[in-house]
């Protein structure tokens, strides 16, 4: 195709452009022809999104918030007497058993050959060192100021719900649950004595390790079971905060709407303006494998 340069009267009128840089043409270094934009693509590879399938991933964030705000409900009771050890232990116990039935239930794959013998065993070894422990813990902060102690819990606790593996939350990130631990621990060494804070890890292991691996197990076997799980977890913790703070409950209503139904529909919603062009100014992608070449 022959064209004339568009940059002005003094060019050329009839001179063929062509798309090299080996050759020397009589057009400025930044002229392109008409047939620039023909190669223009928009939004070439822009994922679209279902609200529904945004909700059900958006729940897992609010499913993290719910449990740090259940667990901060549990300690609140201990701390004010209102809830024996005794009866978080046993409480733990049994979901903790009817979680590891369903897990079992739902076809869990088993890394490196695993069996319920060595389950047990881990089980038993993380309660015995626990419980062991339970007394150097309980004192392990009375060194340090209990707005310290909030402020240092309150820190890891956040860290714990922006570190989380979201995408694949079985089984949860190493910096998240420290953190979650970490908290956990600070916390519980603010309680009346060792079964207290016996109890209280207990209760943050089920919490923030286990549970998140079932939530993670019931959203790929059983969706409708995931639902369920995740929706009475969430109207769980609200109540058990109202019982304690009516304006926190509140705030904790309206924050985990926000993000199951509020954020998904803003996500969505955004997504027809987004305007992503392609064409021949980007930079150049090797397809081919090169791996020869460093040897």
């Amino acid at each position: 195709m022959v064209m004339g340069a568009d940059s002005g009267p003094g060019a050329p009128s009839a001179v063929p452009w062509r798309k090299v840089l080996y050759e020397r043409q009589p057009f400025p270094d930044n002229y392109v022809d008409r047939r620039f934009l023909e190669e223009l693509r928009r939004n070439v590879r822009v994922r679209h999104y279902r609200y529904w399938g945004v909700v059900r991933e958006a729940g897992l964030v609010a499913q993290q918030l719910s449990c740090v705000a259940a667990f901060l409900t549990l300690w609140w009771y201990m701390e004010e007497g209102q809830l024996p050890p005794s009866t978080l232990l046993m409480a733990g116990l049994l979901c903790a058993l009817l979680g590891y039935g369903l897990y079992e239930a739902l076809g869990a794959s088993r890394a490196g050959g695993r069996t319920r013998l060595a389950d047990l065993q881990s089980a038993a070894i993380f309660l015995a060192f626990t419980f062991g422990f339970s007394p150097v813990l309980k004192t392990l902060t009375e060194s340090v100021s209990t707005d310290t102690v909030y402020a240092m819990s309150a820190m890891m606790l956040l860290a714990h719900l922006v570190s989380f593996p979201y995408a694949q939350p079985s089984p949860p990130g190493s910096l998240s649950l420290n953190a979650a631990l970490f908290a956990s621990v600070c916390l519980a060494s603010r309680l009346p004595g060792a079964l207290h804070t016996f109890a209280m890890l207990t209760c943050a292991l089920l919490v923030f390790a286990l549970w998140p691996c079932l939530l993670h197990r019931l959203r790929d076997r059983a969706p409708w079971g995931f639902q369920w799980a995740a929706a009475l977890v969430s109207l769980g913790s609200v109540a058990g905060l109202a019982s304690l703070s009516p304006g926190g409950a509140l705030l904790l209503a309206v924050a985990l709407l926000t993000l199951t139904l509020l954020c998904p529909l803003l996500l969505v919603r955004l997504q027809r303006h987004k305007d992503n062009i392609h064409g021949p100014w980007d930079e150049a992608e090797i397809h081919e494998d090169l791996s020869r070449f460093l040897q």
